[in-house]
């Protein structure tokens, strides 16, 4: 069995207790509402303080906002004041502008009105007087018919058969003293524009030979050039269409066709076989080949730099090809390309002298 007086006791601490706790839970209960109470009271005192300071700040804004838009408004019054101003003074410009154009309007139109009465009254006068001089002219031309015994058509006919004559007559003179005067001027002219255009281009003449020898480093290079049997010297002649000619003329071999183009072709191909000292048929034709293509570039340029130095356009390909090609042809010593340029450059200064 439970101890009655345990258990009382038990019941007595126990009640003893919550008495306690429920004095000290009423005393902080007290105390936070009192400190909740001030602390409102604070943040109430702060914000009464924070709103003051916020109109105030307000009231200084709202007045600088206020005189920033006086002023503005002010500077523009007075902008637009003077915009006014300046378009008022512009308008009284143009007024009297206008009026003084419109005086000066009604002064042409009274000298105008003026001149035109004059101008009337004087063709009146002439008429007047062209009719009193014509009816002189009529009686004088009667009087004249009758003292003559000639009308006046068959006097004006007589006279401007004279006059005709004399005018045929001065008018071959005057022919034949220009004729005289411009064929003696266009031989001077003639004469000072090729004179004049031979001075202008001053070009260094320059005979360029045509090589058809080619020198060897040694006569022992004559007998690689032939070959066995002549199979190389066959087939260098093949391949390039020119004639090898060796003879006892001590290292030198003479290339000899008449088209000079196929001469430097064999030149250039017999030179670059001797330094490169492979000599064989093979060889020939690959280096012939070669060269062939090498020429046709160098004929294709100097036909195209040739029609650039003449300042030309429009050339078909064929006719530079064959312009180019004069790079390699003479006459009387002279390059036939080179040549070529001297003539066209004189006819366009001539050209230029004459106008056309």
């Amino acid at each position: 069995m439970i101890d009655t007086g345990y258990l009382l006791t038990s019941i007595a601490v126990g009640i003893a207790l919550a008495i306690v706790l429920s004095l000290i839970y009423r005393r902080s209960l007290s105390n936070l509402r009192l400190s909740l109470g001030r602390e409102k009271d604070e943040l109430m005192e702060e914000a009464k303080k924070t709103a003051e300071a916020v109109k105030k700040e307000a009231a200084l804004e709202a007045k600088d906002l206020v005189y920033q838009a006086k002023s503005e408004a002010e500077k523009e019054i007075k902008e637009r004041r003077h915009e006014l101003n300046q378009l008022d003074r512009r308008l009284r410009q143009k007024e009297e502008a206008l009026e003084r154009k419109s005086d000066q309007i009604e002064k042409r139109e009274h000298e105008l009105n003026k001149r035109e009465k004059e101008y009337n009254a004087r063709e009146r006068t002439l008429l007047d007087r062209e009719n009193h001089y014509s009816q002189i002219i009529k009686e004088q031309q009667a009087s004249l018919e009758r003292i003559s015994g000639v009308s006046a058509e068959e006097a004006r006919q007589e006279l401007l058969r004279r006059v005709e004559e004399e005018t045929r007559f001065e008018a071959a003179k005057l022919a034949k003293r220009i004729e005289d005067e411009a064929r003696e001027l266009a031989d001077k002219k003639s004469k000072e524009i090729v004179s004049l255009a031979i001075q202008r281009y001053a070009s260094d003449y320059v005979a360029d030979g045509t090589v058809t020898a080619v020198s060897l480093p040694s006569d022992e290079m004559k007998g690689r050039i032939i070959g066995r049997e002549g199979r190389n010297i066959r087939a260098l002649e093949a391949a390039t269409g020119v004639d090898l000619i060796v003879d006892d003329t001590p290292e030198l071999v003479t290339l000899s066709a008449f088209d000079p183009v196929r001469r430097e072709i064999a030149r250039l191909s017999l030179e670059r076989l001797i330094t490169d000292g492979r000599i064989h048929p093979a060889r020939i034709e690959e280096v012939v080949e070669k060269v062939k293509k090498e020429v046709e570039a160098i004929i294709k340029e100097e036909g195209e730099k040739a029609i650039f130095d003449l300042s030309l356009s429009g050339i078909h390909p064929e006719l530079v090809r064959l312009l180019g090609r004069l790079k390699y042809r003479t006459s009387y010593g002279q390059n036939m390309l080179q040549h070529s340029r001297e003539v066209a450059y004189l006819a366009g200064m001539m050209a230029a002298e004459l106008g056309v």
